[in-house]
């Protein structure tokens, strides 16, 4: 087996075209993101995540793709791609992109030749229907701005299908040529030097459409075939996939061969993310050690990746209607802060009232729980939302970098979406330079904690497991084990200092210390009264083995 390196790494998530503008256009550019890797490298960064990176007509953050062996123009060119993974990787940074092969734009020159004839070698490309599939108005991922998941397209005379808007129809996986041209496409980015992909909707890429079956059949072998693949290219290329789909499924992604993954490597752990939120918003870790009982056995080199925001919604349809409306009144109370009914369209600071006791304990929890942390951009500095902007592009907007015009994002006076300006959030207040020259900042707390996860790699390639012990309404106490050692941490969800009694850790201890805290405490002694403080967190390393 390749070495693992993704279970001890950082994922840092950014979207080029709001990160940095290099030639003072308004658009985010390979250049400016190449200019912008030393700070990357300092926060600790180990692999960076870009959102989609082709050509395209724009209409869904680039998710609507026209050419899969491209990069957008707005962005520069392939050789400024193939500099940036140079750059990069001398900086140690191995760098995923977003593949999106579950549909396409329809403006794609595939689905232009499909429409035109029924002889097109791309017409079955796709997924058709002659008459409208009885399931049409059922099945969509943006409920509010789809009305259906069957368009008629008058060209073709045939009825289209599209899981998500109707300007992406979805390549039809059953016809072996899309899986080999998918196949290709990997290759493609694998020899140009990316350490992996990350797939967008990886239930719905191996859907094979059945018209008027809503719940039609997924070839998991697909898969396999795709892992193969890209590991024969590339022995450490990796596949972190999106599948929000029912616990008892998230196994058969990961696959399972001789008690090793044959599948994905890695997969967003929303169950997680979800119970993290509730637990966050009552103040009480009992989701989380649910989830923590609730999580499958995973086969080696199976991962979770942990996260509390991204680039989508915060997800609450995993929850019943009564803990989604607990989260809701506590992080998203106003219907413009809501999405789709089911999720919340704000960062992470402002949803805890940028409170930066809760925001430190929060991230410390995520870093710390199973699995490989992924940030996303402008979190390490506490950004906040626009909510005047629609849908999703809320949490979308520029990162502020200084207090120059449009914090330091670009020198164009029309960015393409507004930076934050005045009030709590602005650029004037939130910005990576005010937050570099305060050694207190949020910034400065964020490039400790990761230094910190360096020297405890226990958490991303060892156990998680609840220590089950008696402890007060908020508190939560979990190890992590593997060959290196023994880390202990103890979280306080709630707002009343707290002692928690670890005493049947003592046998273990080999003289324990704190190596992160909320604060100072008194050295620990026979581990029968380790304090804890309100909002407070304690990274405690137990033994040492090598």
């Amino acid at each position: 087996m390749s070495d693992r390196w993704y279970q001890k790494a950082v994922v840092y998530c950014l979207d080029i075209d709001t990160y940095a503008d290099s030639n003072g256009d308004g658009c985010g550019d390979i250049r400016g993101l190449i200019g912008r890797l030393n700070y990357l490298a300092r926060l600790g960064v180990t692999c960076l995540w870009l959102n989609p990176i082709h050509p395209s007509p724009d209409r869904d953050d680039g998710y609507d793709v026209e050419d899969f062996y491209n990069v957008d123009p707005r962005f520069g060119t392939l050789g400024d791609f193939a500099e940036l993974l140079h750059q990069a990787s001398n900086l140690g940074i191995k760098v995923i992109i977003d593949l999106v092969v579950n549909h396409t734009s329809d403006q794609h020159p595939w689905f232009q030749s499909a429409r035109s004839s029924p002889d097109s070698p791309y017409r079955d490309w796709y997924v058709w229907s002659e008459k409208a599939p009885a399931d049409r108005h059922q099945g969509m991922v943006f409920p509010g701005e789809q009305g259906e998941t069957w368009s008629y397209d008058r060209t073709a005379k045939l009825w289209y299908y599209h899981r998500f808007y109707k300007f992406q129809p979805d390549l039809n996986i059953r016809n072996p040529e899309v899986r080999r041209e998918i196949k290709k496409i990997c290759s493609f980015w694998l020899q140009l030097g990316v350490a992996g992909f990350r797939m967008d909707a990886a239930p719905f890429i191996i859907e094979e459409t059945e018209p008027g079956n809503p719940s039609s059949p997924l070839d998991y072998e697909f898969l396999t075939d795709l892992r193969q693949h890209i590991q024969w290219l590339k022995g450490d290329a990796v596949l972190l996939a999106e599948a929000n789909v029912e616990p008892s499924q998230l196994p058969v992604f990961f696959g399972d061969r001789g008690g090793s993954s044959n599948r994905i490597h890695m997969l967003f752990d929303f169950m997680l993310n979800t119970k993290l939120m509730l637990a966050l918003a009552r103040r009480n870790p009992e989701p989380i050690i649910e989830a923590l009982r609730e999580t499958p056995k995973l086969p080696r080199g199976g991962q979770w990746a942990t996260f509390l925001r991204n680039h989508d919604e915060v997800d609450l349809s995993r929850l019943t209607a009564d803990q989604r409306e607990q989260v809701f009144a506590e992080f998203g109370p106003d219907p413009r802060m809501q999405l789709y009914g089911r999720g919340i369209r704000r960062r992470l600071a402002p949803m805890l009232g940028n409170d930066r006791r809760r925001i430190e304990l929060a991230y410390s929890l995520q870093f710390t729980l199973r699995g490989t942390p992924v940030l996303r951009y402008g979190e390490e500095i506490g950004m906040g939302e626009d909510l005047a902007l629609h849908g999703r592009d809320s949490i979308r907007t520029p990162m502020q970098w200084s207090l120059l015009s449009n914090g330091g994002f670009t020198t164009s006076s029309k960015p393409l979406r507004p930076v934050i300006s005045g009030g709590n959030w602005g650029y004037e207040k939130v910005n990576v330079t005010l937050q570099r020259q305060d050694p207190r900042s949020l910034l400065s707390w964020f490039e400790r904690m990761i230094r910190t996860l360096r020297e405890a790699p226990e958490v991303g390639a060892g156990t998680c497991t609840h220590i089950d012990v008696s402890t007060p309404g908020g508190v939560l106490a979990h190890r992590a084990d593997d060959v290196t050692g023994t880390m202990v941490f103890v979280h306080n969800l709630g707002t009343e200092d707290a002692s928690i009694d670890l005493g049947l850790l003592a046998g273990e201890a080999e003289s324990a210390n704190d190596v992160l805290a909320d604060q100072h405490y008194p050295a620990l002694g026979k581990f029968d009264s380790v304090d804890i403080a309100g909002y407070g967190y304690r990274w405690i390393r137990l033994r040492r083995s090598v």
